[in-house]
């Protein structure tokens, strides 16, 4: 019975790591993602993605800000998602309507060029 329990165990470990590396955004171009993000983001989030685009004085909630530690604490697929799904509460829509898969991943790895990864903020 141990053993049996064991070997379940295994399993859904085995399982559930692959299945969260799946979910993980593949990589990107920033070059095509600078392109698109020129177009479509830079307006609220700025050219540099300090947050203080043209655009925010529009907005009640101002957008993030991915200079700055909080934003680059969040992982890619965070990123991911707050671009595909939009914030809720946020003026920050989704654009999966808009995007492809390929072209938010695209801008995540331009806007990580702008601010890379930092999980310790």
């Amino acid at each position: 019975m141990r053993r049996n329990m064991w070997g379940i165990l295994c399993v859904l470990t085995v399982g559930l790591c692959g299945s969260l590396m799946a979910a993980e955004p593949q990589q990107g171009t920033p070059k095509k993602g600078e392109a698109i993000y020129v177009q479509h983001c830079a307006g609220c989030h700025g050219t540099s993605g300090d947050g203080l685009g043209p655009d925010i004085k529009e907005l009640i909630v101002p957008p993030a800000n991915f200079l700055a530690p909080k934003s680059r604490t969040k992982t890619d697929m965070d990123l991911y998602l707050a671009v595909k799904q939009g914030v809720l509460f946020s003026p920050m829509h989704g654009w999966a309507d808009r995007l492809s898969d390929q072209e938010i991943r695209d801008v995540l790895r331009y806007i990580r060029s702008l601010a890379p990864f930092n999980p310790i903020g």
